[in-house]
């Protein structure tokens, strides 16, 4: 079997990888959705949403960074253009959103994505017996899925 400095299978890591830079696609568009959000919210939910979007992209950059580096140890390259995101992302881009529940639908529906292409990489890392991967994707599972419990909750108002 050949292998990587880490001790993964080389095809596997490839294919990891792969998966990652498409997750670090759509975080880039998240991340600049949360940024407009933040940016753009207007009305009586102004002040709760302007602060939470503000924490959520906050979130969402360490992340970015997170998933850039773990392609790079897998021996790789992220993705670092705004073409090749747009290009590789499956969430749509949130272009003049400043209502509440149009702004929280759109991290709804973009948590959700993330979640699929999560879930896909943390069966896949396990596969691979890349722990390294398969626990920062738990990790993310696990911050994302409550993230869109309370959310749906802040909807039910």
């Amino acid at each position: 079997m050949n292998t990587t400095r880490i001790g993964l299978d080389v095809q596997k890591s490839t294919a990891l990888a792969t998966n990652l830079n498409s997750l670090l696609a759509n975080f880039q568009i998240y991340y600049q959705n949360l940024r407009g959000l933040h940016w753009n919210i207007k009305g009586k939910s102004f002040f709760e949403l302007h602060v939470k979007f503000e924490e959520l992209y906050t979130d969402s950059q360490e992340k970015v960074d997170m998933i850039a580096e773990r392609i790079l140890t897998l021996g790789a390259v992220p993705l670092h253009s705004f073409e090749d995101y747009l290009k590789e992302a499956k969430i749509p881009v949130g272009k003049n959103v400043s209502k509440d529940t149009e702004a929280v639908e759109l991290v709804l529906s973009s948590l959700s994505e993330l979640l699929k292409i999560e879930r896909e990489l943390l069966e896949e890392s396990d596969n691979a017996q890349d722990e390294g991967t398969n626990s920062m994707m738990s990790d993310f599972i696990a911050e994302q899925e409550k993230t869109i419990w309370m959310l749906t909750a802040w909807l039910a108002n």
